[in-house]
């Protein structure tokens, strides 16, 4: 769920800028899963960027205090959203941890890393939603240590109807600064691309598994 346009329009031209999210509807990227895909979004590309992070690090602690109230603990999704935590983490005083895919295999093979007590208030931060099954994993397994999870933010959301229904499944309350269909919004405005890329890329985001240009 978006909660300012304006700020979801100007995150959106930042990540545009710094080619973070990088749009190529006529030679698309293939992701991991096979699909055919015209957008590839890096958001740790934003690290790199001193005043990027920073909008980035005081708009995310912004929605998580107005949203949620002050948590007791920030926990970041390994690995893409383990720096932006931090940071959100630090805007807000509190203290941080991060949650594995899954449990290390050796040592004390923890998949929290950081001190967190049963109880706690804690709200995650995401980098990238896509289906969001990674995400709700690792709001499970903090449940599962024993925490409150008041809901995630993310910068970034593709805005897919499985990730809707998946976090409507799991009462998971999701905000994020910007969305896909935000983000084809300012790349119109912007001139990053043209009318005719733009229905290529609303047709992607209707069947990404099925779409071919």
């Amino acid at each position: 769920m978006i909660k300012n346009k304006d700020t979801a329009k100007k995150t959106a031209e930042l990540l545009l800028q710094i080619k973070a999210i990088k749009l190529s509807p006529e030679e698309p990227y293939i992701w991991a899963s096979g699909w055919k895909s015209p957008i590839y979004c890096d958001n740790r590309v934003s690290l790199s960027y001193p005043p990027v992070r920073v909008y980035l690090k005081e708009q995310m602690a912004k929605i998580v205090e107005d949203e949620f109230g002050k948590p007791d603990v920030i926990a970041g999704v390994a690995t893409g959203a383990i720096a932006i935590g931090v940071l959100v983490a630090q805007e807000l005083g509190v203290p941080f941890v991060y949650v594995r895919p899954e449990p290390k295999k050796h040592g004390r093979k923890n998949q929290i890393e950081g001190v967190l007590e049963s109880g706690q208030n804690v709200v995650v931060i995401e980098d990238l939603i896509s289906t969001g099954k990674s995400s709700l994993a690792a709001v499970e397994a903090l449940k599962e240590a024993g925490a409150t999870v008041k809901g995630m933010v993310a910068i970034f959301s593709y805005g897919f109807e499985v990730a809707a229904q998946n976090f409507k499944d799991q009462n998971v309350n999701l905000s994020t600064l910007s969305n896909y269909e935000i983000l084809l919004e300012q790349a119109l405005d912007s001139q990053y691309i043209s009318q005719k890329e733009l229905s290529l890329l609303r047709d992607w985001r209707s069947n990404p598994g099925e779409w071919n240009p």
